[in-house]
């Protein structure tokens, strides 16, 4: 607009190039959103990791079944959650909202549903340790069943925040897929 030391463009002051230095609110919003996700789905895979090993020391006969008890019939379509994760991560390079739609449709289908199918399927055995105090599956000590209604509660909180911050995500890609319409 103007030079060093130059005349100035005229009817300016010099400060209207003031609102061309500020990031768009859904650009920030979209980078902040995808902070969020990545740190969830690291946990997830924390997680994921944990039953995967618990699976693999049940099944390999690695320790006694006294120290790591066998896994639950939830845990094994848990393993396909895996997937909605990965979704979710190649799709924020380029914002791919088929990417993320994806994510969010198999979130609910391979992350969430077995987990309520696990909340289902383990009630009956919490509900013995809790009335009469037998437990008769262990995972070091510790009562299978509670260990891994300490698992469901945390995955559902960790999915549950994936899909709410995947969709302000959405929003916000759909906010600046508007913009460049116009």
């Amino acid at each position: 607009m103007a030079s060093r030391g130059g005349p100035r463009a005229a009817g300016t002051d010099g400060s209207d190039f003031q609102h061309r230095e500020r990031v768009a609110s859904h650009y920030q919003m979209s980078v902040a959103l995808k902070s969020e996700i990545k740190k969830l789905i690291y946990t997830h895979v924390g997680i994921w990791l944990l039953l995967l090993a618990q699976m693999c020391v049940g099944h390999l006969k690695l320790l006694p079944h006294d120290q790591v008890a066998m896994p639950y019939q939830w845990e094994y379509p848990y393993l396909l959650s895996i997937l909605p994760s990965l979704l979710g991560l190649l799709s924020f390079p380029r914002n791919n909202i088929s990417y993320l739609v994806l994510s969010m449709i198999s979130t609910g289908l391979f992350s969430v549903a077995p987990l309520i199918y696990g909340a289902m399927e383990m009630f009956p055995m919490a509900q013995q340790l809790y009335r009469h105090g037998k437990a008769y599956r262990f995972i070091f000590g510790f009562s299978a069943v509670s260990v891994m209604y300490l698992v469901v509660v945390v995955a559902a909180q960790v999915h549950g925040w994936q899909l709410y911050y995947s969709k302000k995500l959405l929003d916000s890609w759909f906010t600046s897929t508007q913009e460049k319409k116009k």
